[in-house]
Parts: C-alpha cells; structure tokens; sequence
C-alpha cells in the first residue's frame, strides 16, 4: 500500500486597513453583478439557429424558436420558399412529425479506461451490427440482435489494454478504434503503461480516505505511455500487430490520441494512419497492409518546434491522394500528395491567414471547402469564413461567407447549398442560405435581442493594443460597467490564457456572458481578456512565439503592454491598478505575472495553475516546452520556467486556490509554489477546495464569489459584503 502524506500551510492575509471613504459594497451590488451571468440571462435570446434536415430532393427544413413558442419551416434553396408548416405537416411532405430530435448526427470516438464498460461505451459497427467494448482490459464485441458477445483479444492485463483512454488525466471507459467500412476489421491499439510512473490523489472524508491512483507520465520520464497498434479481425477473432516497433501517445491533432489519426480504404485491404514523435516535432505518415500487418513509410514532416494539425488530413483512396495541413510556409495550409510516391503534388491552399477546418472534400469534382481566419479584409482576424477551391489549387479561392462576423456553415449533400450563420461580440446571430459561389439566395433566421437589451445588457468592447514588440497587433474583448461615471478612474482586470493550445478570448460569436467577466465589470472594475502572442489561431510564428520559453515570456510581457496601451486609448482605466487571474494556464501565468512583473501587477488570483511542467502531464509540457534536458548545474531546463522558482519576488496580494482532486492539473503544482512563498516569509492566500476536480464542480459559485471578494478587498480598497451567495436572478438587475 502507498502512503501519502499531506503537509497544507494556509497563510491567510488579515483584512485591509479601510479609510473612511472606503466603499462598502451591498448584497444589492453583487446582486447586479450575478444578473449578469449566464443562468439570470437564460431564455432571453430567442432564434437565430438553424439545424438543417436535407431532403432528397434539395429542400430542407428545420425547427425554428420564436417568442411565441417553436415553428416547423421548410425551405425550397430553387424557388427561395420559406413555409411555415402545419402541425400535421401536411402541406410539407417529407416533414416528419416528431421533430424534436433532429435527424441525422455521427457518433463520436470511443475511449476505455480499460475494466470495462456498459453499453453506451461500445462503438457500434458503420452496418449496425455488431458493438465493439471494453473488458477486463480487453477487446470484446456483441452481436446487437441476439446480444451473444464475442472475446476478441486474450492478453490484455492491467496498463497494458486494448483500446483504452487512459494516458496522463484524461480517461473514460470508452473503447477508441476505428471500423473498416466493410464493419470485418477493427483498427485500434494495444497501450502500454505497466512501468509509467503513477499519480495519487486523496479524497477527503470522514474515516479512512481513498486513494486514487493512476498512470500518469511526466515530462522528462524515461518510460511513458506507448502504442502497438493492431488490426483486429472480427470473424475470425485474429490480431494482427503492425510491423512497427510502438509508437509514441501523440496524435498531430491534440495532446490525446485520437482515430482521426486513422483511415481505412474502401475495401478494408490498407490502412493509413500517422506515427507522431515523443517531441512532436516528427510527424511520419504511413500505410499498413491489413492482411500482413507490413508497414510502408509514404512521407514525413519535421518542424523545428512543434507540428500540429489544426484540421486533420484526409484520405482520396480512388486517385491515391493524401490532403495534409502544414504550416510550413508561416501559414496553415493545405497540400495534395502522392499516396503511392510520398511526393507533393501541389500546393491547394494558399494567402495569409490560417486555414482551420476541412468542411468537404468531394472526390468527384475534386473540390474542397474549408475555413480559414483572417483572410477578409477590415475583420477581425480570428473570426472564422468558409471558402472553395479545386484540389490542384489554380482555380481562385472563393470567399463563401463575406459578411463581417464569426461564421459556420451547413453545407447541402449535393454542394450546392450552404446555411451560414455567423455573429460578432456585439451583433446577434443571423442565418443565411447562400449558393456554392457565396451569393446570397435568401435571409433564414435572425435572433430576437429585444428582451436581453431591455434589461439593460451591454456586449462587450472589441479592442485592439499592441504586443510588446511594439508592432504586432494583439485583439481581444473589454468589459466595463454599464454605468460608466464620467472622470471616474476604474481598475483593471486582465482574465488570460496564455495557450498555446487556445487563447484568452475564446469564441467571438455572440454570447449574452462570458463567465463572470461582466459581472466582475459591474462591481467597479475593466476587465479585459487579450490573445497574446503564443496562442493559436493566426501565423506558425505568432503561435510559436515562446517555444521553449514557457515560464519567462507566456505572453505576461505582450499582456504588460497591452494594457498599458488600453490606458492610452480609454483614459477611465487606472492602470497603476493592476490585477490579473486566470484558471488552469491562466493559474499558471497570474501567479508568474505576480512574481516577474510585481511592480505592475497589484493583485492575482490563480486558479489550478500548472505551476511546473514536471508536475503536469509529459504530452503538454514536451510539445510546448521541448524535451526536459538537464544543465550543467545540476538541474534541467525546466526549471528556470517554473514559478516556484520566483515566489520570492513576490510584492502584491496573490490568492492560489485548487481543488484537492484535480486528476487535469495534479494540486501539487500549487503547493509547490505555496511552499516557496513559505520559505520566502511572504504573505499570501491559499483555498484548497476538498474533492473538488480542475473546474471546482458545486464549489464554482463559491469560488468565483471569493474572486470577487479578492478584488474588491484589495484592488477596490472596499468592503465585501458578508458571504453572499451567488444565485439566479430572475430579473436582471438594471
């Protein structure tokens, strides 16, 4: 049995001296503040989505909400009708009565923590047939007529199953493969982590406390979690293992594998799949013969940092074609290869701007759709427009979705239709049906704001600042109370994320909240949220900006200057007020910003950070960071970019806070820079919050009220009202 022992140090800052004139905040201010959440704002959007359900001869229809309850349309793309159908559909044949569930949907991917699983963890067969699932950490399938299952594999044992999703903090009981389309063969993967160092989380509670345990690799370790990848044959029950040695837990699209890393031909015979190197700098694509388990290298890819897919590659088996995105030439592009020679074809894609996702790809008329930021004029440059190309990419790239906004798309089986919805920060969602060339055939769908503005909601600001170099624009959004005093100064809160796998801002499409960054905009202060340089989105060197630097330039400096020069343009910001916080990432950089920058910064809170890489899980620090090296001190690379080694700089109020079962960002993260700030004699707060996971679960109101508290205790110089609670409220408060 492993014994683990729990030293918790809570230094609790006593409560400020308040001049006279300090304001004493009221259960009524932060009632306003809670109006401004997500739940008090529910229902009062109406409209403005459209799910389209294509019928066989070109029309659609989709269930539309209005004020005065739900409506069935249908819509005829060649005579540009819109019917509003009856409740017995019987002026709109092919309409089906029950439509509260629409029609169609594709099944997700499947994962297995490898004991077993019920049956809504099984993956079902593309013929329906059979359900492949989990087992005592092996391969079964059953028969979905009779029931009758079927042991498919016999050697899989504990850390060392067949299709389990279990690496690092993720894991479920779902069974990740890939069914050839014939529903004979099932691609998939034997995970090896017998000798992967384990993680222990405790959880808290009267009598004796359980123990959680699991694999949990980390960077710099000299065994993690490896692939053999099989091809397993379901009638005859027989495992084929691919002549390869294993592979590496990566996939080119995220930090977990995934099967869309996988893809059979037609007839089952090959399989294409893509081997990711440990720093994933090296990605390899590859074909296997499924009968022999023979490996045929087609080609590689290395990039001096990371490669990463940020839309996945695609397979054309009839003219033995491969589309692959790289961002070899600054841009995200897309690139047409010879499957049998490994050689570029041709460039498809091409232009500034990063392309993010391959809508289509018709083999027949050999045309692609895709999207892409960045690439329409005057706009914001993350927001997402659809486009259309041929294959071999001489033909104009035509721009599908010109409207100013955030757009996606819906495009009809035959091409020649897509519903476009698209919105910005400030303007709500509206739905269009447009033609293969872009132009507008008709308006659908345009949402119902009239409720949400009456209560006195206000989107917020769309802002632009410049990053630290001086040069590069940085965009995000700004908060404000919607009652601005005129001369008044207002101290400024930076939400961040540093990425690099995503940024502060998130979506720009509409939405009536975004977490409490308006909330916390009514109790006095701007709050802004900025995409530094380091997060995706835009160029390979904007994202790659602090490679291997992650401690001493995640994007704080660009987020410095930024806010410097928000001052300049709105003069009621206070920017000798200066706070910051963030969760998860955001953790990391608030407690960073705090202890590099502690002459600006006054205030942070930082929620769950991954304070050091060596504490989270080997994937996410090795494709950012790079490979942990030990230095000629004694020590490794890693160590001047974890923030514990800086505690001692600490000037302001800092509030660490984590939750005790955080199987993500493991809490020892935090405790290794609260021992710092110990050892360094400096006043700080700590919340550690029992049995919580890495979103605080039934404790996130608490949590965010005591954020709020944060701030208005030590940036606003006031006085918090005593434990209020954070509730619905019904009726926003003006």
């Amino acid at each position: 049995m492993k014994r683990l022992a729990f030293s918790f140090a809570i230094v609790v800052a006593g409560t400020p001296a308040m001049a006279q004139s300090a304001h004493v905040y009221t259960s009524a201010d932060y009632d306003r503040a809670s109006s401004q959440l997500a739940p008090s704002l529910a229902g009062l959007v109406v409209g403005g989505s459209v799910t389209a359900n294509w019928l066989p001869d070109g029309r659609f229809w989709y269930r539309n909400t209005t004020a005065n309850g739900a409506e069935q349309v249908l819509v005829d793309p060649a005579t540009k009708s819109r019917t509003i159908c009856d409740a017995t559909r019987s002026n709109c044949p092919g309409v089906p009565a029950d439509t509260t569930t629409p029609s169609g949907g594709r099944g997700g991917r499947a994962g297995g923590a490898g004991r077993g699983s019920g049956p809504g963890n099984a993956a079902l067969s593309p013929d329906g047939t059979r359900a492949a699932f989990i087992k005592d950490w092996n391969l079964w399938v059953r028969d979905v007529a009779t029931g009758r299952e079927k042991q498919l594999t016999t050697d899989g044992a504990k850390d060392f199953g067949y299709a389990t999703d279990n690496a690092g903090w993720a894991g479920s009981d779902r069974a990740i493969l890939l069914w050839s389309p014939d529903s004979k063969k099932i691609a998939t993967s034997q995970q090896d982590e017998r000798h992967v160092g384990d993680m222990y989380l405790v959880e808290t509670k009267a009598g004796h406390p359980n123990l959680k345990e699991w694999k949990y690799p980390l960077p710099g370790d000299s065994v993690v979690a490896m692939l053999q990848r099989v091809i397993i044959e379901v009638d005859a029950g027989r495992v084929i293992r691919l002549k390869q040695p294993p592979d590496f837990h990566r996939s080119t699209i995220g930090d977990n594998i995934t099967m869309a890393d996988y893809n059979w031909s037609p007839d089952g015979s090959r399989l294409a799949f893509v081997s990711t190197s440990r720093d994933h700098k090296q990605a390899i694509f590859k074909v296997a013969d499924a009968t022999t388990g023979d490996v045929r290298t087609v080609f590689e890819e290395t990039a001096p940092t990371h490669f990463e897919s940020r839309t996945g590659w695609r397979m054309l088996w009839a003219t033995n074609e491969i589309v692959w995105y790289s961002q070899r030439d600054d841009w995200g592009q897309l690139y047409l290869y010879d499957l049998n020679t490994g050689q570029l074809k041709n460039r498809i894609t091409s232009g500034q701007g990063p392309v993010t996702q391959i809508a289509r790809l018709d083999e027949k008329t050999r045309v692609v759709w895709y999207a892409a930021n960045g690439r329409e004029n005057g706009q914001d440059p993350y927001f997402a427009h659809f486009y259309r190309i041929g294959l071999d990419g001489k033909g104009p790239q035509v721009s599908l979705t010109p409207d100013n906004g955030d757009h996606a798309v819906q495009l009809s089986p035959n091409g020649r239709y897509l519903v476009d919805t698209y919105s910005t920060a400030d303007v709500p969602p509206a739905v269009t049906l447009r033609d293969a060339d872009g132009t507008m055939v008709m308006p659908l769908e345009k949402a119902d704001v009239s409720r949400l503005f009456a209560t006195g909601w206000k989107p917020p600001i769309q802002i632009k600042a410049k990053a630290a170099d001086g040069t590069t624009d940085l965009y995000g959004m700004m908060f404000v109370p919607r009652h601005l005093e005129p001369g008044k100064k207002y101290p400024i809160i930076n939400n961040a994320y540093p990425g690099p796998q995503s940024g502060s801002v998130g979506a720009r499409a509409f939405a009536m909240a975004r977490g409490d960054k308006q909330a916390l905009a009514e109790l006095g202060f701007v709050v802004v949220s900025l995409d530094g340089r380091g997060t995706p989105g835009r160029s390979k060197s904007f994202h790659d900006a602090y490679y291997g630097r992650m401690g001493r330039d995640n994007t704080v400096p660009d987020q410095v200057a930024a806010m410097k020069d928000l001052a300049k343009q709105y003069p009621y910001i206070d920017i000798d007020k200066a706070a910051m916080w963030g969760h998860s990432g955001g953790g990391f950089i608030t407690a960073d910003a705090l202890f590099r920058f502690p002459d600006f910064f006054k205030v942070g809170i930082a929620e769950s950070g991954n304070h050091d890489q060596r504490v989270y899980e080997d994937d996410w620090g090795e494709r950012y960071q790079g490979l942990l090296e030990k230095t000629p001190d004694g020590k490794d690379s890693y160590d001047i970019e974890a923030n514990q080694t800086f505690a001692k700089d600490l000037k302001g109020h800092l509030l660490l806070a984590h939750g005790t079962m955080d199987n993500n960002v493991p809490p020892y993260n935090t405790l290794l820079v609260a021992e710092a700030l110990i050892k360094a004699n400096k006043d700080f707060d700590l919340l550690m919050l029992p049995n919580q996971p890495h979103g605080y679960g039934n404790m996130s109101n608490y949590m965010m009220r005591r954020r709020w508290d944060y701030f208005v205790k030590w940036l606003a110089a006031g006085v918090p009202p005593t434990e209020y609670e954070i509730k619905t409220i019904t009726r926003p408060v003006p």
